[in-house]
């Protein structure tokens, strides 16, 4: 898939979450990526193999102080290779992604890995 199609697929899913939390999501960038870093991989799951479907990076809503503002984006990263090599039905992959999307977006809200895995988004 190319990197346009599989943009549209985050799209897509995107669209999927519902208004309220799309809405109150303010300087968020979602990007593409093909592949992490081996590096970062190590970094956050401690192991260098371990795959990795998406990642947040930046300060989670229930963490910013009076004092925040003026910074760059939050980011979202989906990492497109990952995904399509584990999930090569186009159906399976498109909920892959919006699984991952909801899992990312949870962790923009404050939900750690324990309440993202209750709900079913680990």
């Amino acid at each position: 898939m190319t990197r346009d199609e599989f943009e549209r697929v985050v799209a897509a899913a995107l669209e999927r979450i519902p208004d309220e939390f799309r809405m109150a999501m303010q300087n968020v960038q979602i990007v593409v990526e093909d592949w992490p870093e081996p590096s970062l991989m190590e970094e956050v799951t401690g192991d260098p193999d371990e795959v990795l479907y998406g990642l947040y990076t930046g300060t989670p809503l229930p963490d910013r102080g009076a004092d925040y503002g003026n910074t760059t984006p939050d980011v979202i990263l989906i990492y497109q290779r990952p995904l399509e090599e584990d999930f090569p039905d186009r159906e399976e992959l498109a909920y892959e992604v919006e699984v991952t999307l909801v899992h990312e977006i949870a962790h923009y809200f404050g939900f750690d890995e324990d309440t993202i895995e209750r709900y079913g988004y680990d």
